[in-house]
């Protein structure tokens, strides 16, 4: 079964699967890419394939780059996964979870000149203890255990003071760095596979609305009962669990205080890592924020499916595809000879809005005999072309970096942590983020003086201030 149905055993035995492992983990997996655009995606196979040409044959891969995304995105290939965003006409392509399997194990076939075992002991012994520990309901026991490596870091303690420092060898770190890769990297690979099962998820739960025969009310009391179908999962619980970990701005420094001291190691030095380990936890952080984001769109849109309109409109849908499997099954030893129904061809005549000329009124000049006077003011003409445009995406990161440590924060504290570089224009745009992207209340009762420094347009710059009521941006 899973030689005839899984993809990553199709793409191994496909005969391009050399171009399509080698041009897609480039293109997704080592920058790390969760989704790309078609056209960004067909540009780069297009270059692929006119290398190729160039140093094969002409007539290697007849085919154009769409036409080989459109056939790996197939149901019969199911090595990439083909979608619209939201608000978005323009489909993007992404890695399905088989494909980034078959990948990874292609990688693995490659000779390493390190192997190290350790490590993995240590790790395996060190999680049969957590699982132990964990798992133990005796409150004497948990404390013998909390005694006894309290003794064991006292004397640790005693050895090193008195001059007994154990240091690891160069193959013990070694190993235990090529341990830390390998498992980075798979844990990046994970979120891939992670978001596929919160879709599939999603997937079961609308099937079980469109098939439900009960009253609506009995529906949303099964469904809504379970607090959350996808958040409330194994894989939700644990992913919350792993992004609650990865927030912490004390986690994040400490991750990147670790990586660079390790990284200067000249025993690790020595294996020649990746260049993009020294950011892999950012990685993470990217790659975690794309799957809250399609576990939003999805609970989101699992809401919309259920409200009146979408719950009679896919009512009504049901009972017509019930109603044409009742009469195919009446039919199917009867079937009719000939020509049944014809179907005209799937096309549609679109005529936009905007291609139809406006109403253009007739206006009557009105003509004055009358002579132009020269001006004489002497205006400043750069007034005309100067604009300020204000990033909102920069001011919206600085709040969320800013309520990452605490749990509020005023407009106040934020213009002192990073001022106004545009004055009264980037204030207005912190107002409008507040109301608009993050929660806020105003402390009528208070008020904040805020500073910036403005030009006068000759260079000279000078002080201004605002007064308002305090507004306080929450998390």
């Amino acid at each position: 079964m899973l030689k005839q149905n899984h993809p990553a055993w199709r793409l191994l035995n496909s005969p391009h699967a050399p171009l399509i492992a080698s041009f897609l983990n480039r293109a997704f997996v080592v920058p790390n890419q969760r989704l790309i655009a078609q056209a960004d995606l067909a540009e780069a196979l297009e270059d692929e394939l006119f290398g190729l040409r160039e140093q094969v044959a002409n007539d290697i891969f007849p085919k154009s780059a769409l036409e080989y995304l459109n056939d790996w995105a197939g149901n019969d290939k199911g090595w990439l996964r083909k979608f619209y965003r939201q608000a978005s006409d323009e489909p993007y392509f992404d890695l399905t979870p088989a494909t980034e399997k078959a990948i990874t194990w292609l990688g693995s076939l490659t000779e390493r000149s390190f192997v190290g075992t350790e490590s993995r002991l240590l790790t395996l012994f060190e999680l049969l203890k957590q699982i132990s520990e964990g798992s133990e309901t005796n409150p004497e026991t948990r404390i013998a255990e909390l005694r006894k490596r309290r003794v064991d870091i006292d004397a640790e303690i005693a050895r090193i003071e008195s001059g007994d420092l154990a240091l690891l060898d160069d193959t013990a770190l070694k190993d235990r760095f090529q341990q830390f890769t390998n498992l980075a990297r798979e844990l990046l690979s994970d979120f891939r596979e992670v978001e596929h099962n919160f879709r599939g998820l999603d997937r079961r739960v609308r099937e079980r609305i469109a098939l439900w025969e009960g009253g609506k009310g009995k529906l949303l009391e099964e469904i809504m009962g379970e607090r959350d179908a996808i958040a409330d999962s194994d894989q939700g619980r644990s992913f919350r669990a792993f992004w609650d970990f990865l927030m912490s701005s004390r986690r994040q420094e400490e991750l990147s205080a670790l990586l660079e001291r390790v990284l200067t190691l000249e025993s690790v030095a020595e294996l020649k890592p990746d260049a993009r380990l020294r950011r892999i936890h950012y990685d993470w952080l990217e790659a975690g924020e794309h799957t809250q984001r399609t576990v939003a769109e999805l609970s989101r849109q699992l809401r919309r499916f259920l409200d009146d309109q979408a719950w009679l409109e896919n009512r009504r849908i049901m009972e017509i595809l019930h109603g044409i499997e009742a009469k195919a099954v009446a039919l199917r030893d009867t079937q009719p000879a000939g020509e049944v129904m014809s179907i005209a061809a799937a096309a549609a005549d679109i005529e936009l809005p905007m291609e139809r000329p406006l109403h253009t009124p007739t206006l009557k000049p009105k003509i004055a005999d009358m002579v132009l006077a020269d001006g004489a003011d002497d205006i400043d003409a750069a007034a005309l072309f100067s604009q300020v445009v204000i990033d909102k995406a920069q001011l919206a990161h600085h709040i969320r970096h800013a309520l990452q440590d605490k749990p509020q924060i005023t407009l106040a504290e934020l213009c002192r942590t990073r001022p106004l570089q545009h004055g009264l224009a980037e204030l207005v745009a912190y107002l409008q983020l507040g109301g608009d992207s993050f929660k806020t209340t105003v402390d009528e009762g208070a008020e904040d003086l805020i500073v910036w420094q403005a030009s006068d347009g000759e260079g000279r710059a000078s002080s201004r201030q605002a007064r308002l009521p305090r507004v306080i941006f929450v998390r």
